[in-house]
């Protein structure tokens, strides 16, 4: 599939990229990018929650009343769950969510995403290019000029590259990552796909090995 590279500028510079069908042509698998989403979000939670149980509740042990003859239920402590500021019943534990996925299986999610973005026209290709200095301002005017203001993009780069990840850092609609942090995640819920000739030569060596 080819592609017309524009500059930062949003106009064409007359040249154009293949994006290699091993990674932007491949056959879909839906089930592996939604197994790549799920590890994703479950990576994201901290899994610090905790509800104390009847036996971590501060109290007395006293019975509160007589076992009968009272006319209510039987009760034995301040700290059962049935009364208010009592321990809770099978309530949250600190635990882990994480869990394992094959790096092939990820690497085909990520292909499957790719391939999607491609499919409906959602890819961006500029040339190489860089910031001066750190200023949000040149971002935003790079996101205008490609008529992409109003939507969430993703910019792909082949290095880290400071100027551009800080310039870009205070915009709620734009993310900036560099082409091995790339995750199916990201790709989907990026409107448009923006990538730079050295990303997309990076994503092809990174996803031969």
């Amino acid at each position: 599939m080819e592609v017309n590279v524009l500059n930062v500028s949003g106009k064409e510079t007359g040249a154009k990229v293949q994006l290699p069908e091993s990674v932007f042509g491949v056959e879909p698998n839906d089930h592996a990018i939604y197994l790549d989403v799920k590890q994703f979000l479950a990576n994201q939670r901290q899994g610090t929650h905790k509800a104390k149980q009847r036996n971590e509740i501060a109290g007395s042990t006293r019975k509160l009343h007589k076992q009968k003859g009272t006319g209510g239920a039987r009760a034995g402590s301040i700290k059962s769950p049935l009364f208010n500021g009592g321990g809770r019943v099978f309530g949250p534990q600190p635990r882990d969510y994480s869990f394992k996925l094959n790096k092939k299986l990820k690497a085909l999610a990520r292909k499957s995403a790719l391939t999607y973005k491609a499919q409906d026209s959602n890819i961006v290709v500029l040339e190489d290019f860089n910031f001066d200095s750190v200023k949000t301002k040149n971002y935003v005017k790079l996101v205008e000029d490609l008529n992409l203001a109003n939507e969430k993009t993703l910019l792909v780069l082949p290095a880290a590259n400071n100027n551009v990840y800080l310039s870009s850092r205070n915009l709620k609609r734009a993310k900036v990552v560099t082409a091995d942090q790339l995750n199916t995640y990201d790709v989907l819920n990026a409107g448009k796909l923006l990538l730079t000739t050295g990303s997309v030569k990076t994503l092809e060596e990174a996803f031969a090995k």
